[in-house]
């Protein structure tokens, strides 16, 4: 049947008694990449974030910093790492509850960091964006002052700053962004 026939359905979280989520329409979810239906983690990556911010649904983050789950997750998951232990619970969980279908190994192709050379969750965190003319007018004389190697590359920067719209003032990494 379509996807459509779905549309303002909802369905019944399969380990938190009482809570209901609803069924939602996205553009990203197709059957060439899958069933054609998936979970929604709006804190957990754009595409869901902004259908998640499309419907006005909560921004709720399951995932600390350090890649384990939260007390909010529930105690069967508190404080078990989302890539290693915390993927067996949930498994287990879905057992116990009578909702898993179907179980096979799957190899996710996670973003990785590129110093660390570990997998990366992705999570969301507040941040504090702007839009004004004087942090992209700084921004570009402080890189003029910038020894940069290649000099060519100085150009192709400067053209990037200046085609940005919002900027993100971010003190969670402070050895930088690559």
């Amino acid at each position: 049947f379509p996807g459509a026939d779905l549309a303002d359905g909802s369905c019944a979280h399969p380990t938190i008694p009482g809570k209901v989520s609803p069924l939602l329409p996205a553009n990203h979810v197709t059957m060439t990449k899958g069933t054609g239906l998936v979970h929604t983690a709006p804190a957990h990556g754009m595409e869901d974030y902004n259908v998640a911010s499309h419907h006005q649904l909560p921004m709720v983050c399951l995932v600390n910093e350090g890649g384990f789950f939260t007390e909010a997750a529930g105690p069967e998951l508190q404080k078990k790492n989302v890539l290693e232990e915390g993927n067996e619970a949930v498994i287990q969980m879905l057992q116990a509850a009578r909702s898993l279908l179907k179980e096979e190994k799957y190899v996710h192709s996670y973003p990785y960091d590129w110093r660390t050379k570990k997998p990366m969750i992705i999570r969301a965190s507040k941040q504090w964006f702007v839009n004004t003319a004087s942090i992209k007018a700084t921004a570009q004389e402080a890189l003029k002052k910038v020894k940069v190697i290649p000099t060519s590359a100085v150009n192709r920067m400067l053209e990037m700053l200046d085609r940005r719209t919002f900027w993100c003032i971010s003190r969670q990494r402070s050895w930088g962004v690559p």
